[in-house]
């Protein structure tokens, strides 16, 4: 397999890719795009209302550190809509190989019941170049434990996000 800007994770309905994939009128045509999930804060056309397309932006870097785990259950059900509503998905970062993997990986998580490292090799299956960095890799693990449901009250997510915070402020981070 080489590397492309975009792969079919569902049935031509769910896909992941790269900037150039949602900056491609053509790529978004072609796989008839309704809905993208920008998993990065680089800007993109379908965020003009003109677009036609829905977008939805979870603006996190592709660091360890970032907090992903809490965007996560809105990413999953952005997509579970625009799925259950007849549209076609592309959820994208950067490269296409960490974010947007980790919430491809999520959405397979919670849609089918299966763990972090199922729904990455169901993603890897797919799109053999995506290695989410050990931070959303931790991450997802957590979405899990949290029974897909992390926030502020939930004392899994609470004790991971205090450790994290500790953790940046010792390192100068915060």
């Amino acid at each position: 397999m080489g590397w492309r800007n975009v792969d079919a994770v569902i049935d031509n309905r769910l896909f992941l890719g790269n900037i150039l994939a949602a900056r491609s009128s053509r790529s978004l045509t072609e796989r008839r795009i309704t809905h993208i999930l920008s998993v990065c804060t680089d800007e993109i056309p379908a965020e003009l209302p003109a677009s036609g397309i829905c977008h939805m932006r979870i603006p996190v870097e592709d660091v360890d550190y970032a907090d992903l785990l809490i965007h996560l259950p809105s990413a999953c059900q952005f997509i579970e809509q625009a799925l259950r509503g007849g549209g076609n998905v592309l959820v994208h970062c950067v490269q296409g190989i960490s974010r947007s993997a980790a919430v491809v990986a999520a959405y397979l998580m919670w849609r089918r019941r299966v763990n972090s490292t199922q729904a990455l090799d169901m993603v890897r299956s797919v799109r053999d170049q995506i290695w989410p960095n050990p931070g959303f890799q931790e991450q997802l693990v957590l979405f899990e434990l949290c029974q897909y449901a992390p926030s502020p009250s939930n004392g899994i997510y609470y004790n991971w996000r205090m450790q994290l915070d500790r953790r940046l402020k010792a390192a100068g981070l915060r």
